[in-house]
């Protein structure tokens, strides 16, 4: 069935500048027809949206949304001047090992649904709180049978007690076989307190040999070695880039890895946000993800992320808006999504507002009016 969505205010579409008084045109889950209204073909269904403003769906390129447990209190001590460290990731481990698989799947819908009532329309989760070949298989299983991508995180953290050259050779040989058929892409925590470059190097290249695509974590607790295993690796992004020195900045320009920004696991881990604008400058794409997980940025919210990359870290409106959608689409490796144009996915969000601006203008207000996903319309 075709649906004419007509009456638009504010046409963001990533492929040109916005359009006033524009139309798009959904026909079954993709797009089919974009232009000024008065030009619009018949259709089966026609919504008018009254003026408001209409843009790509958010591409959530980082999450981590297959676990079990609370980690309130662990917040609350960092509130009070705990610093942030990896080793927080166990307490999750325990919770999900002990969680049966509806409780992980009811999780992992629950968390999908609040993302997708707030404009989200693709989404990325990862396995790593699992950590044993039966945890991970199971954690890879259910976010396959959910969530848009998957990605294999067995290298999250070495759990307690375990020889860490022993647990690298778990993931990258057992373990490894045992997931990938339920992901596309392989991810490792390349960090103080977790793995370092020599172990990280060898996750990644084996992934790589068995066919996967390539995400790393870094330079999230200092400066390290992250960006520049990513780069060199081919990966297509590299998450956190909290502390870049300039030839990380250098070396993300001149590639085609993405520069995913975690600005809502910054502000709850109290680090400084990253330099998104030196990133931008020097002509590396970014992306912005909500890193939704228990522990360090318990948000799904793509609003807040956008809003935060507006207010503080020196995006104007569009760019910040572009990173949250096309942005996380090439993180995916994907131009079928975060883009409205012909022949790309119908995932559109529809703002109770008359332009993308009020997203940083009205900060905290819940803007989402109406989404379609895949050209299923779930809001409003």
């Amino acid at each position: 069935m075709s649906i004419l969505v007509t009456g638009i205010g504010e046409l963001t579409t990533n492929d040109g500048d916005p359009r006033a008084d524009a139309a798009v045109v959904i026909d079954g889950d993709r797009i089919a027809w974009v232009g000024q209204a008065a030009a619009a073909p018949d259709t089966d269904e026609r919504v008018d949206v009254e003026g408001r403003a209409v843009l790509p769906g958010w591409v959530d390129s980082h999450t981590h949304l297959v676990f079990a447990g609370d980690r309130t209190a662990e917040f609350r001590a960092r509130m009070a001047g705990e610093p942030y460290t990896a080793g927080g990731i166990a307490v999750t481990v325990g919770a999900t090992r002990a969680a049966t698989d509806d409780e992980l799947a009811a999780g992992l819908r629950r968390h999908i649904d609040e993302a997708v009532a707030q404009g989200t329309t693709y989404i990325e989760t990862k396995t790593g709180y699992g950590l044993t070949v039966e945890d991970e298989l199971r954690s890879a299983r259910i976010a396959a049978e959910h969530a848009d991508e998957v990605t294999f995180l067995g290298a999250h953290l070495v759990p307690p007690g375990a020889d860490p050259q022993s647990y690298v050779d778990l993931v990258t040989g057992p373990m490894l076989d045992a997931v990938a058929p339920y992901v596309r892409w392989a991810d490792v925590f390349c960090e103080t307190g977790a793995f370092d470059e020599a172990q990280s190097r060898a996750v990644l290249k084996a992934a790589a040999a068995k066919g996967l695509g390539l995400r790393v974590h870094g330079n999230q607790l200092g400066p390290g070695p992250g960006v520049r295993l990513a780069v060199e690796l081919g990966a297509a992004s590299v998450d956190h880039c909290t502390y870049l020195t300039p030839s990380d900045v250098d070396a993300l320009a001149s590639s085609d890895t993405v520069a995913t920004l975690l600005p809502a696991c910054d502000l709850s881990t109290r680090q400084p946000l990253p330099d998104a604008r030196a990133l931008l400058d020097a002509g590396a794409t970014i992306a912005l993800a909500s890193n939704c997980n228990p522990g360090s940025s318990y948000t799904s919210s793509m609003a807040y992320c956008v809003t935060t990359a507006v207010l503080q870290m020196r995006l104007s409106v569009a760019e910040a808006v572009r990173a949250a959608t096309w942005g996380g689409a090439q993180a995916l490796r994907r131009d079928d999504i975060g883009v409205i144009r012909v022949g790309a996915r119908a995932d559109l969000h529809v703002l109770n507002a008359p332009s993308a601006t009020h997203l940083a203008y009205r900060p905290g207000v819940p803007l989402t009016w109406a989404v379609w996903r895949a050209g299923d319309r779930t809001r409003a």
